[in-house]
């Protein structure tokens, strides 16, 4: 079962989530603060980090902005309101998803999974494809520009592995929710548009002028032209 590393201040939402999970197989670090959580990464070694936004001191921007500076590590936010600011500041900073307080241990599980999945499915064909500068590595599940590594969070890397298959097609948020975050329902297409201003900042020579990840208004994103 995954390891867990819960980042969590109000001591009935920890107690909480930590004895669901807990009673589903999970292994479990539960701590109290941003200072404590960014320490428990290098020793407890987790698969995946629930991180709560409202963190006294150190908030949980700052502490996922610190863990993106070095690790792909599946984040996924939880947050007491479904505030947009809230919402695309923490999906911004790097998180891969988003969770509204309170919710059902089965909701956070299926999320877990979820993300998780985006790091163990096939990618499709394999082999690297070359996109101008960019290398596209679906075996080894890496990407480089120029030659150096570019680090991508789940769901950037699967985000791009499914634009790139098929350069040209136009895929609408709602697919792309569908696909990247298995959200089947009429989902939150702020998921989709903050993942999308993450990886042009990291993909694209100048992230307003995109040439890899375009926009189709009023629909959705395409990757290419390359020209």
């Amino acid at each position: 079962m995954p390891r867990v590393l819960l980042i969590e201040d109000d001591p009935s939402v920890r107690e909480g989530v930590e004895l669901g999970l807990r009673r589903r197989g999970h292994e479990l670090r539960a701590v109290e603060s941003g200072e404590a959580g960014l320490a428990a990464l290098g020793e407890f070694r987790p698969d995946l980090v629930l991180l709560d936004l409202m963190l006294p001191a150190m908030n949980g921007v700052q502490v996922c902005r610190r863990i993106r500076e070095t690790s792909q590590l599946p984040i996924i936010m939880l947050t007491a309101r479904g505030d947009d600011f809230d919402v695309v500041v923490g999906l911004e900073a790097g998180a891969d998803d988003y969770i509204v307080k309170p919710a059902r241990t089965e909701v956070i599980e299926a999320r877990i999974r979820a993300v998780l999945r985006r790091l163990a499915e096939p990618t499709g064909r394999g082999g690297t494809e070359i996109h101008g500068e960019l290398a596209v590595d679906r075996a080894g599940l890496s990407v480089t520009k120029a030659g150096q590594r570019v680090l991508l969070a789940p769901s950037e890397l699967k985000l791009l592995l499914h634009l790139s298959a098929s350069p040209e097609q136009v895929f609408s948020r709602q697919q792309l929710l569908e696909y990247v975050w298995e959200h089947s329902y009429h989902g939150d297409a702020r998921l989709v548009d903050a993942c999308v201003r993450r990886l042009r900042q990291k993909v694209e020579d100048v992230a307003g002028s995109p040439r890899y990840i375009q926009t189709v208004r009023g629909f959705g994103y395409r990757f290419g032209p390359l020209g």
